[in-house]
């Protein structure tokens, strides 16, 4: 018995979408500005062992993601590449971000204060960023620790300060006043690092203009398919595609409820059609009885709750012989994108994409094959 006879469902990713919007985003940016790649949580879900290689690929040769673990992975799917950390160095874990050449973003001074201490020590200036908080309030220097390191060059006198940045909190709002506010701070923080690269530009912020874009770009989620503009068409070509098999057909014969907690009742005559993926699958669970699958550009609506391995559609208003079990329909794709999809449940693309499971089978596109 194959994969593909078994798979419930299949989660096709783009590798050559994914490169063109990456070549999209670094064609956006002004003069002496790169473009690097956001690989957080597993590629924001669709797969790093996959997604940074095609990156690669594309031209991209720095890359940031959250976590040591994920920076030790990386490592070793691309040897030449720069690779920066956000939670910087975790204690005791200096020796093996020098021997695996990761980077470290440094969060507070105390961070500061033990890898230049670990610096001093080994005899050898290592690279990494420092993070300023302009108004995230998350991580990076504050106000207070910023002035104390400005004032004390000597903090980082042993090692090796190759970036500065900050993050923008509200990038996706293109009018907002305090993408202004953050862009003339950390401006001013960066002219203390003379020669030194900046980034401050997320997806959304490459959008605001030249201005914000500083020495290098970290876009995330606009690679994978996600609009970094609010009030324009998505220039990201798509990149995922959700469907899921058809397990079971059923005529109502009589008027019954349907799924669990039978909040939706229908009519005699009615015809139904499960489909082997739900919430485990990260279908949202919030469009039950308000979502669709798609046969080509054909709506099918879900009827009642979306459970955790299943969700049932209407296809009453389809020839019956348009749909057999065994086919599969889109959930996600060109009639509902990852965007409308995370809008029509109340939350963002960031969190449909990286709460797509790992149940579906997984199809990449590369070279123009599916691999």
């Amino acid at each position: 018995m194959t994969e593909t006879e078994t798979a419930a469902g299949i989660l096709t990713i783009d590798l050559e979408a994914i490169a063109g919007n990456f070549r999209t985003l670094r064609a956006k940016l002004g003069r002496g500005a790169v473009c690097s790649a956001v690989v957080k949580a597993d590629a924001y879900g669709l797969g790093m062992d996959r997604v940074a290689p095609a990156l690669a690929t594309a031209g991209c040769e720095t890359f940031f993601i959250a976590l040591a673990e994920e920076g030790l992975s990386l490592r070793a799917l691309l040897p030449k590449a720069v690779i920066y950390v956000f939670e910087g160095c975790p204690p005791g874990l200096e020796e093996s971000y020098a021997e695996n050449r990761l980077r470290p973003v440094l969060n507070s001074l105390e961070d500061i204060g033990r890898w230049d201490g670990f610096c001093s020590k080994a005899g050898h200036p290592h690279p990494a960023a420092i993070h300023f908080d302009t108004g995230m309030s998350r991580l990076g220097l504050g106000e207070g620790e910023t002035k104390i390191l400005l004032d004390d060059p000597k903090r980082t006198g042993h090692m090796e300060t190759v970036l500065v940045i900050s993050h923008l909190a509200c990038a996706d709002v293109s009018d907002h006043a305090m993408n202004a506010v953050q862009r003339d701070l950390f401006a001013a923080i960066a002219r203390a690092f003379p020669g030194v690269r900046a980034s401050l530009a997320n997806s959304s912020g490459i959008f605001l203009g030249s201005d914000y874009h500083a020495g290098m770009a970290r876009p995330g989620a606009a690679l994978y398919g996600v609009n970094p503009t609010s009030k324009a068409p998505n220039p990201m070509a798509q990149v995922v595609r959700l469907q899921g098999k058809i397990l079971q057909l059923r005529e109502i014969d009589r008027p019954l409820s349907v799924g669990y907690g039978a909040t939706r009742h229908v009519n005699r005559g009615t015809r139904l059609a499960t489909l082997g993926l739900g919430y485990a699958d990260g279908y949202p669970r919030a469009l039950s009885d308000t979502g669709a699958a798609y046969l080509g550009d054909i709506r099918l609506p879900i009827l009642g709750r979306i459970s955790m391995d299943l969700i049932t559609i209407d296809i009453t208003g389809l020839e019956p012989n348009r749909v057999r079990p065994g086919m599969y329909l889109d959930l996600i794709g060109p009639e509902m994108t990852i965007d409308a999809l995370a809008r029509q449940a109340g939350t963002i693309g960031y969190e449909i994409l990286t709460s797509l499971g790992r149940r579906a089978r997984r199809d990449y596109i590369s070279g123009g094959a599916v691999r």
